[in-house]
């Protein structure tokens, strides 16, 4: 069973997926507040990751049965579920897999390529910013790939060194919030390490529930405009654009991210 954190008391679970892929979850936070005072949040800690370590990791899409398990031990028919980045790869799969037992989707910034043919745009929304030599050294650092040989502290590092580039801005809270959650190595390899059914978009097109996808108007890190085309695999799915926010919408503009999530969440009751 995975471990997990809950966040506030009352009201439904939501369950937060964390990405990285591997990420510790820690660097969700409270995801701005979204739903207080109707919903708790429910964080697992997946597969080789934090105090689920001890479990052995495996893909992405092996994992949605964690979280139908997750699901068994929280009482629900239903989950409102919400992921971040590769935390959006378990959600869909989850959804895929179970469709029937999704009760609402927030997918938050999720890679949209390996869903979508929408021509990637980050080029563009990162042009403005290349004069920065923070960006660019990050730039560089991603570019490069994490330094051999790869193990947490080598992956963390790296993902860190690139980190200014995830956001819109390289301010003090951006900057403590980069430092937040290691990543596993050995669960990140695991997690990616799956090929998704070749009917996979047919699977999505049968989930019924509400899907919200939100994007970051400066997010090099996935793109805005495919980003927004995710929603489009989904009967009921809409998207919402944050201004002014890279890859984390809910540390730099958690006002009108958590504005966005809440109005989703309210029309779904």
């Amino acid at each position: 069973m995975l471990a997990y954190d809950t966040i506030r008391s009352g009201g439904d679970p939501i369950v937060a997926l964390a990405g990285g892929a591997a990420r510790h979850p820690a660097y969700l936070g409270d995801l701005a507040g979204i739903g207080t005072d109707r919903f708790h949040l429910v964080v697992p800690h997946l597969r080789g990751v934090g105090d689920s370590a001890h479990l052995t990791p495996t893909s992405f899409w092996d994992q949605a049965a964690d979280l139908d398990a997750l699901r068994e031990s929280l009482g629900r028919d239903k989950l409102i579920i919400t992921g971040h980045s590769a935390g959006t790869r378990l959600a869909l799969a989850y959804a895929a897999q179970h469709p029937g037992r999704v009760d609402a989707l927030v997918l938050i910034t999720p890679p949209p390529a390996w869903l979508v043919t929408v021509p990637s745009d980050t080029d563009a929304i990162i042009a403005p910013r290349r004069g920065d030599p923070v960006v660019r050294d990050a730039l560089a650092r991603w570019e490069a790939g994490p330094p051999a040989p790869i193990d947490d502290a080598s992956l963390t590092a790296w993902f860190r060194a690139a980190a200014p580039i995830s956001y819109a801005h390289w301010g003090p809270a951006e900057q403590a919030h980069a430092l937040v959650g290691d990543v596993s190595y050995r669960a990140n390899r695991a997690y990616l390490d799956v090929t998704p059914p070749d009917d996979l978009t047919a699977l999505l097109g049968k989930v019924d529930a509400p899907v919200l996808v939100v994007a970051g108007g400066a997010d090099y890190s996935a793109g805005m405009a495919p980003v927004r085309a995710v929603a489009d695999l989904f009967p009921h799915g809409r998207a919402v654009t944050i201004p002014d926010s890279g890859h984390y919408p809910w540390v730099e503009q958690p006002d009108a991210f958590r504005t966005a999530v809440d109005a989703f969440l309210s029309a779904t009751r």
